[in-house]
């Protein structure tokens, strides 16, 4: 709703002492890593309540849809700059903390909305906020990767967000649940607007935490900044060609993650339209799903540990797949709630696997680079899929568009599954 020795080169370079700091340092940026992710936790669980916020001002599938697609419009024309950029900042963790404080500040302005935009515009409006929005999102993606396995090292990245993701969902869920209520008991609009200020404020903590992590310098590079655009685009396009893993990996990924996205609209529609769910029962399946997300993270990352990270791969991709078809068939909010926990367990083994596997196949001095041109691919799956989404929804229904992300879903299962 927003968590290996793989990249050992590393430490053919230096000491891991030098990279990433001493024992003092590292235990330092471990737990503003954590506090950070109690931030996040608290603003991101606003998100629940967006897609429902909009369909009470009469806002339609496509308009929901394009609450999820605009980050992927901006993330597939910019995440390569801002990648490029990145890459020539000495250091890029003042870039993530401001992007996230950013970021996390639309919800401030979602609930100020309805205070300066009369109703007919409201939708729009929230709407024009969150494309806004998509531009310190899109700086976030790539900064947060290369910031986080900066901070962790090669060894550390299971432990790190484990750790991170496990407290991000406990206090997401805490933050949902309460939210739930509390929406339902106080009166429209009123309710949607104290929530999203109020949670908001999680941005305030986050931004001050993040900023204290301390990460090795990356010296600038200058020079590829005074390159035309297209010699930039055609370097990068031989450096890419030229780690086939990486490819392979990123095209797997695209395909699982454009089912992913596709589905990614139609829950909440669903549930509200088909189930009748208010904000208490959404706010229900929300904290089910973040918590068990908790421990699915620590289940995960001691499994790898025993049988390694393909395994965890295979068996959570498998598990999320099936989600949307089980719903799909279901019309009881109680089974829901089953099915949404099992699929977060599921979803922890994707959000770690996906981190760890990607960065192994990523090279350390181009990390930036590499990690934006992976992003361009799943910019590009968040911005076509969601709206392909609601219009199969237009056209067989909310049912029929979660069986189409099962399915798709189940494809990029299969392509990880014959992968050498």
């Amino acid at each position: 709703m927003s968590d290996a020795p793989a990249l050992d080169i590393q430490e053919k370079i230096a000491p891991e002492s030098d990279l990433f700091g001493s024992r003092e340092v590292q235990q330092r940026n471990f737990w503003n890593v954590q506090i950070d992710g109690m931030g996040v936790g608290i603003a991101s669980s606003a998100s629940n309540y967006l897609a429902p916020f909009l369909t009470q001002f009469n806002a339609s599938n496509e308009q929901v849809g394009l609450l999820t697609s605009m980050s992927g419009l901006t993330g597939l024309l910019l995440a390569i700059p801002i990648g490029r950029f990145l890459q020539t900042r000495r250091n890029v963790v003042p870039w993530y903390s401001l992007a996230r404080l950013l970021y996390l500040a639309s919800y401030t302005l979602t609930g100020l909305a309805p205070f300066i935009l009369p109703r007919s515009q409201l939708v729009n409006g929230v709407l024009v906020i969150w494309a806004l929005a998509t531009l310190p999102q899109v700086a976030l993606n790539v900064c947060f990767t290369v910031v986080m396995n900066a901070v962790s090292g090669p060894q550390g990245r299971y432990r790190l967000m484990s750790w991170r993701w496990s407290i991000l969902g406990l206090v997401s869920g805490a933050s949902a649940f309460v939210a739930g209520r509390l929406l339902d008991q106080i009166g429209f609009p009123w309710n949607y607007q104290v929530t999203f200020m109020v949670l908001s404020l999680g941005g305030l903590i986050s931004f001050f935490f993040s900023r204290q992590l301390t990460i090795p310098d990356n010296p600038p590079a200058p020079s590829a900044e005074q390159k035309p655009l297209t010699n930039r685009l055609k370097e990068i396009s031989r450096e890419v060609a030229n780690h086939p893993p990486f490819i392979s990996f990123a095209a797997r990924r695209f395909v699982f993650l454009f089912g992913f996205a596709l589905g990614t609209p139609l829950f909440p529609l669903f549930f509200l339209r088909n189930l009748n769910a208010n904000n208490t029962w959404i706010g229900n399946i929300a904290t089910a799903q973040t918590l068990v997300l908790t421990v699915g993270y620590f289940f995960w990352a001691r499994l790898s540990k025993r049988a390694g990270g393909r395994l965890v791969l295979l068996i959570s991709t498998l598990g999320v797949a099936i989600y949307p078809a089980a719903v799909a068939m279901t019309t009881s909010l109680e089974t829901i709630m089953v099915y949404a926990g099992l699929a977060s367990i599921m979803q922890a083994g994707i959000d770690l696997t996906f981190f760890d596997e990607l960065l192994k196949t990523v090279p350390v001095e181009q990390g930036a680079t590499f990690v934006a041109v992976a992003q361009t691919t799943s910019h590009f799956a968040n911005m076509a899929a969601p709206l392909v989404g609601v219009f199969i929804a237009d056209w067989i229904g909310l049912p029929g568009g979660l069986l189409v992300s099962a399915a798709i879903r189940l494809l990029g299962f299969a392509l990880f599954l014959v992968q050498r």
